[in-house]
């Protein structure tokens, strides 16, 4: 059986390449796909790829780290799209057979930290 690291990783390099064939290869024909910021879910693998294949604008994944253990993998990315560059935060759930069943993507926005701290922090 393939480490779930290796598939959120090859899930990742897949997806940066838009080999639609090799994402859908690694996701079982259910997975569900939520994203809890803006309430969507996705079910269904037709569905999910036709939601990335029609994605607008041109964008570019970085993968920062891949772990993971036993049936669950997480990944932390930076995505380069129209000029700006967000971060995600992605948790995968693998079934019986090692594909992925479901995907919750994270797309934190960055903000300015309260006052009053700057003696302890230091800003990047």
């Amino acid at each position: 059986m393939i480490e779930q690291s290796e598939t959120v990783s090859r899930y990742w390099t897949a997806c940066e390449g838009r080999d639609w064939a090799g994402v859908g290869a690694l996701l079982a024909e259910d997975v569900v796909y939520d994203l809890p910021q803006t309430r969507e879910r996705i079910v269904g693998r037709e569905r999910f790829l036709r939601f990335n294949i029609e994605y607008p604008g041109d964008w570019h994944v970085t993968v920062e780290r891949v772990v993971s253990e036993g049936r669950h993998g997480a990944s932390w990315i930076r995505v380069a799209h129209e000029g700006s560059e967000l971060s995600a935060l992605s948790f995968f759930e693998f079934d019986a057979h090692g594909l992925v069943s479901r995907i919750t993507e994270f797309w934190p926005t960055p903000y300015e930290p309260p006052g009053g701290r700057e003696h302890l922090v230091e800003r990047y």
